[in-house]
């Protein structure tokens, strides 16, 4: 596929390998619809699903989308614009809308092992990822929290997983990600806000071409700890981080207090709010926007992107799901993609 990136210069970019993601969720459908607006700036993407499941699911809510099977990546971009490409991944068990069966994990995880791979051959520009029902996995022995760590260990790197939320808005990276509350007050520790910090600076100047990224750290308590009344993490972990990141030249500033860190205002005074715990990052994005916001991983050595939500099992089947978030992974994949291969 080539695309003409802002430098002026054009630029071969591979299709989008996009997973299977929980057969019995909204991950088909959202699929078919995003290819069904393909002329609506969606960038071209293959699914590793199984053509016989997306076929049906297809004629089942009404879409009328036809459905190609490939042998190669490579033949994605010829059959895109009339039939949404797919790489066959078959199911062990019957796929039932609402009704996860821990017999197709199998089948789940060899759809994100096989873009991965296929992503590091330079076959695909960027893996987008479909939900995953994680307490199914569970049931089949999956033993990583989520996508992320699973992304993580399948890429062997030696830092810890990084995951923006991002939507036009709003950035948000939590330093400590799928763990209890509990476990993220005892984890959070100066060295991890740092590491987080400093992926989270590089990611924003290699794939949002921000060339001095800016970032808001976050209190943990009440006002960021009210000079220690409320809490003594910001004194004693976050602010000797903070220094440390400014000691490297990263533009951080913080601990800030985490009630007025997302308000229009404060908004734009950061490129990215680094956050102590999983929901004080999430919260404020999905209120910002539920249906357009992305999952992206940074510190990976490939693209990786997804919806920013999950497998919505309650209404499965019904052709009620809302592709945007989909729709707004595949195009960041895309973008962040095109800024990795002008570099190369």
């Amino acid at each position: 596929m080539i695309d003409q990136l802002d430098n002026g210069q054009t630029q071969a970019v591979p299709p989008i390998a996009l997973t299977m993601g929980e057969p019995a969720g909204v991950g088909g459908e959202t699929t078919l619809m995003a290819w069904k607006r393909r002329n609506s700036n969606v960038p071209c993407f293959f699914a590793i699903d199984s053509t016989e499941r997306l076929q049906k699911l297809s004629e089942t809510i009404g879409l009328d989308v036809p459905v190609a099977a490939i042998s190669s990546p490579s033949e994605a971009a010829g059959q895109f614009e009339y039939a949404l490409p797919v790489l066959e991944q078959s199911l062990a068990a019957a796929d039932v809308p609402g009704s996860p069966d821990p017999a197709n994990a199998p089948s789940v995880c060899a759809s994100i092992e096989r873009a991965v791979g296929l992503v590091n051959d330079g076959q695909a520009s960027a893996v987008v990822t479909n939900p995953i029902q994680k307490a199914c996995l569970y049931d089949a022995g999956f033993t990583y929290p989520g996508h992320t760590e699973y992304l993580a260990a399948l890429a062997k790197i030696g830092t810890p997983p990084v995951m923006m939320l991002l939507c036009p808005r709003l950035r948000v990276v939590p330093v400590t990600i799928h763990v209890s509350l509990g476990e993220a007050l005892k984890t959070l520790d100066a060295t991890a806000i740092e590491t987080t910090a400093e992926i989270t600076a590089t990611a924003l100047k290699n794939d949002f071409a921000i060339n001095q990224p800016r970032l808001a750290i976050a209190g943990l308590n009440p006002h960021a700890g009210e000079d220690g009344s409320m809490g003594r993490e910001e004194i004693d972990i976050i602010a000797p981080a903070v220094e440390r990141l400014r000691a490297k030249g990263i533009n951080a500033v913080g601990p800030l207090p985490p009630d007025t860190l997302f308000t229009p205002r404060a908004r734009t005074t950061y490129d990215a709010a680094i956050c102590m715990y999983h929901d004080q990052a999430l919260i404020p994005i999905k209120a910002l926007d539920f249906d357009g916001g992305v999952n992206a991983t940074l510190g990976l050595p490939f693209v990786r992107t997804s919806p920013d939500h999950g497998t919505a099992l309650d209404i499965a089947g019904h052709g009620r799901a809302n592709p945007g978030s989909l729709i707004a992974a595949l195009r960041t994949a895309y973008a962040m993609a095109r800024r990795r291969a002008s570099k190369t």
